[in-house]
């Protein structure tokens, strides 16, 4: 071939080759932003899936100061709900709480002072009490050293992965961290799980023993749908803050960790929680109690049951590409036998975001009660099906 030709032809698939690669669709995410923020570690997430929207170090491990008292609390919640304590149950002072009281943060126990259960969850969800974390660890396990072993095991079980403790307050301890992505989906977690708890962190000041004290998350007067969660502090930790907001339908969950000042970290996330308020929507894929999808059932007085989730299925989109597809797989039998019991677990739809990364996977229960076919039933139904199908074939 011609040497000019060869160029020619080059040319020629060159220019094919960049056409082709700009018809390839643009990440359905809107593009990765940076940021400006101060602190050494942030990541926001959407409250109903967990879906990581930005993270800056999230997955690094470090101190959380008082965050950790979102762990303490739930504890505390999950032993109130099996019946080990109620709200009006009362405990009594130790010295090592009373001593444990001597900083900025504490509800001014004294040795031996009776106070309820709910009185010390408000003040450490409220005013971050350090005494009332020894308390209530020391009433429900006998010693902090038993209440920080559960804590530890409770972490595992929700997975978290970069999250250790030695106490159950925050103060600094070289072997007690968590990382930010930990904390977000621990926050998130506390929310849907202890609604009255998280109710307290809404709360801008708590009066006991005639001292009245402040909620140091000042987001909770200055950002709009602001409603928690904690806010921590130490020499080592900096300044953190796991806050939470809603609009409308969407909740966004945002951790910093490491900010120089509390000026600082309400300002990096209130950044945070701008950037997801302004970027992403929460779409609904499927309403409450629709039908989803359907599985045959064998031998059932129906030949297949309708299966629906829990409640809605939603998930965090970008408002910027109007094309951002949620993929849906399901995981499903290929039937199920008769008899099928309402609200019997089937199987699960896994959403996938346009790339194939998991977003959430919700479980698919059965519509309906359906009764298994008795013998004669089965023959007349098999017997109408042979010749139902020997028509299709003579007429088809």
């Amino acid at each position: 071939m011609h040497p000019l030709k060869k160029q020619i032809l080059a040319l020629v698939l060159t220019v094919i080759i960049l056409l082709q690669v700009a018809a390839v669709p643009a990440p359905a995410a809107p593009a990765e932003v940076e940021l400006a923020l101060g602190s050494t570690a942030a990541v926001l997430i959407d409250g109903e899936n967990g879906t990581v929207l930005y993270e800056k170090n999230a997955r690094t491990a470090l101190p959380p100061a008082s965050i950790t008292k979102i762990m303490t609390l739930l504890l505390a919640m999950e032993d109130l709900k099996s019946g080990r304590v109620d709200w009006e149950t009362t405990v009594t002072v130790s010295e090592r709480a009373w001593r444990t009281g001597a900083s900025e943060s504490q509800m001014f126990l004294n040795i031996g002072q009776q106070v309820t259960f709910k009185d010390l969850l408000k003040g450490i969800a409220i005013v971050s009490a350090n005494d009332a974390c020894i308390a209530v660890a020391e009433h429900l396990n006998g010693s902090v050293e038993a209440f920080v072993q559960r804590m530890n095991r409770r972490a595992a079980e929700l997975g978290l992965e970069q999250s250790h403790f030695v106490n159950a307050h925050g103060l600094d301890d070289p072997d007690h961290y968590m990382s930010a992505l930990d904390i977000a989906h621990l926050a998130s977690y506390f929310i849907h799980t202890q609604p009255d708890a998280a109710a307290f962190h809404t709360e801008t000041e708590f009066t006991f023993n005639d001292i009245r004290q402040f909620n140091y998350n000042t987001l909770l007067q200055t950002y709009p749908g602001a409603d928690g969660l904690k806010t921590g502090s130490t020499p080592k930790a900096g300044y953190c803050l796991a806050s939470t907001a809603r609009r409308q339908e969407m909740r966004l969950v945002a951790v910093v960790l490491n900010a120089s000042s509390k000026e600082q970290r309400r300002k990096d996330s209130a950044t945070l929680l701008d950037y997801g308020f302004g970027n992403f929507e929460l779409k609904t894929l499927h309403e409450k109690d629709a039908v989803i999808t359907t599985v045959p059932v064998k031998r059932g007085q129906k030949r297949e049951v309708g299966l629906i989730a829990d409640g809605p299925v939603r998930a965090v989109v970008p408002h910027s590409d109007p094309d951002y597809r949620i993929v849906e797989e399901f995981d499903l039998p290929r039937s199920v036998p008769a008899p099928v019991e309402e609200g019997e677990l089937i199987g699960t739809l896994n959403l996938k975001d346009p790339q194939g990364a998991a977003i959430t996977g919700v479980e698919l229960r059965a519509q309906e009660s359906l009764k298994r076919l008795g013998f004669f039933a089965n023959i007349g139904r098999r017997i109408g099906d042979f010749f139902a199908g020997l028509w299709r074939r003579v007429t088809g």
